[in-house]
């Protein structure tokens, strides 16, 4: 579908997350007038700051994969900082450990990761990595193109696009393989299997269930992690001057109360007080999940496919605190396993709670410059069931720190929290704040080998209605994000015959 140009200037973007954040810079360079809605005070979406007594921490994403990716879009709106640089690399990828007292740090050097494995678990263990390491070198290489950077393909097209010729290719991404499974031919170390099948989680879904084509998230973490100098809210800012330079016109804490069409075709929004926005391009960077359940008006109800509650992805249970630790030597990153895994996945998809032994994800903010002498900012993650639309009866948001203190000081770890400076955020926050799902953080859940091609495309079935976000193609995460904006501008481009930027 081709619009003629001169109609098609006015460009009305919902949410400032990262998917609308690079829709907006490659849309204004393009040359279209652009306004970017949040209905929050920050543009960022999930990369955020909550206040925990005198701190501000970062409450969402913590670390960025593919950084040239934001990189090039900063640099296309002028507001790639010169004087000092604004991402960090960083030197661990994470600190992990188990309850029985093991420990093993992972490096981006995967040769550097080898070895602490064979200190750690021996020889044979260390041989299993390498062969892991190439097979995850060749399946990202193999998709990365084909389907990770590109718009939105079926299973044909993708055949199509690695060459018909090379069915291999294809078969060994694995889609047909579950992830735990996978990596048994890996590792036979169930810890070693734990942990890297937890790279399921990076897009809400369990490694007993997932494609072993999520492999290649690891191999993503290898190529690079970046900290952002100031944590990530810092990046979204950055990207939002760089929008704003370009032209975008920026109104936070404006909310949507609906899209307008006529004859099927958007029109533009009705605010919340009433206001009414023209524009004949609309894009929707919010969970698609809120269309389909008509929260954005009955109009465009069927521009993304209904999300039942048994295919949302992970949502998650964050603490927040500025408190003193002690024992455990955590790392920026430190990922502290239960020792039952599968359940902890059974807990959460199958009886909607969680585990009374869960894995713990925390970034201690301030360990990035070394270890603190006095208090420091942590950021502590417990999957969780995305039942965010219901009440929890399981879960008691007044004792939860107090456990958790607890179930951490198994591992050794020492943490005072005290109540004026601790935050808790539950699925029913993130259900509040990013309405549509009940509270799940990465859209859909991938738990079937067909499950990435039905992530929403760019163009959506309502004529100039597009999506962009971690719940579109193509996929979870703060580089997906960025990339399925960058896709959707320059599928905005293409329909009304506009050149994209380079």
């Amino acid at each position: 579908m081709i619009f003629a140009s001169a109609m098609r200037r006015q460009v009305i973007i919902i949410g400032a997350g990262a998917g609308g954040l690079a829709a907006a810079i490659r849309l204004s360079a393009a040359g279209f007038s652009v306004t970017l809605l949040e209905r929050h005070g920050h543009a960022g979406g999930k990369m955020r700051r909550v206040q925990a007594g005198p701190a501000q921490i970062s409450n969402g994403p913590t670390v960025l994969t593919w950084r040239h990716i934001a990189e090039d879009l900063l640099r296309q709106g002028g507001a790639l900082p010169t004087d000092e640089p604004l991402f960090l690399p960083c030197e661990r990828l994470a600190r992990h450990a188990w309850l029985d007292g093991t420990q093993l740090d992972l490096f981006p050097d995967p040769d550097e990761s080898r070895r602490a494995i064979c200190d750690a678990f021996g020889q044979k263990e260390a041989e299993g990595f390498r062969r892991y390491c190439e097979a995850i070198h060749f399946m990202t290489d193999t998709l990365r193109d084909s389907f990770m950077l590109a718009p939105k393909p079926d299973p044909v097209s993708l055949a199509r696009r690695m060459g018909l010729h090379n069915p291999a290719a294809l078969l060994a991404t694995r889609p047909f393989s579950r992830l735990a499974s996978e990596l048994r031919s890996f590792f036979n170390d169930p810890r070693l299997i734990q942990l890297f099948g937890r790279y399921a989680t990076y897009v809400g879904s369990s490694p007993f269930l997932a494609p072993a084509t999520l492999m290649v998230i690891s191999r993503v973490e290898q190529e690079g992690v970046a900290i952002v100098r100031g944590g990530m809210p810092a990046l979204a800012g950055a990207l939002l001057a760089a929008a704003e330079r370009l032209g975008t016109v920026f109104r936070p804490d404006t909310s949507v109360r609906c899209i307008l069409t006529d004859g099927g075709r958007t029109t533009g929004v009705q605010l919340a007080d009433g206001e009414r926005l023209s524009a004949d391009i609309v894009l929707f960077n919010g969970d698609a999940a809120a269309l389909s359940a008509s929260l954005l008006g009955s109009a465009v109800r069927k521009a993304a496919p209904p999300l039942p509650r048994n295919r949302r992805s992970l949502s998650a249970i964050t603490l927040c605190a500025h408190a003193q630790t002690r024992g455990f030597p955590l790392d920026y990153h430190t990922v502290l396993f239960g020792n039952d895994y599968a359940d902890e996945f059974n807990a959460v998809f199958q009886r909607r709670r969680i585990t009374a032994e869960p894995t713990v994800y925390i970034c201690a903010e301030d360990r990035a410059g070394g270890v603190p002498s006095e208090k420091e900012r942590l950021f502590c993650l417990i999957n969780a069931p995305a039942d965010g639309d219901l009440k929890a009866p399981w879960f008691d948001a007044d004792e939860y720190p107090g456990w958790l203190a607890g179930y951490l000081g198994r591992f050794g770890l020492e943490v005072e929290f005290s109540r004026g400076a601790t935050v808790l955020t539950r699925p029913e926050e993130f259900a509040h704040d990013f309405p549509g799902a009940g509270g799940a953080l990465y859209g859909a859940v991938n738990h079937g080998p067909f499950d990435s091609f039905r992530r929403p495309a760019s163009r959506s079935p309502v004529r100039g209605l597009y999506l962009a976000g971690g719940s579109a193609h193509p996929g979870a995460g703060v580089p997906m994000a960025l990339v399925s904006g960058m896709l959707a501008a320059d599928a905005i481009c293409q329909d009304t015959d506009r050149a994209a930027p380079g």
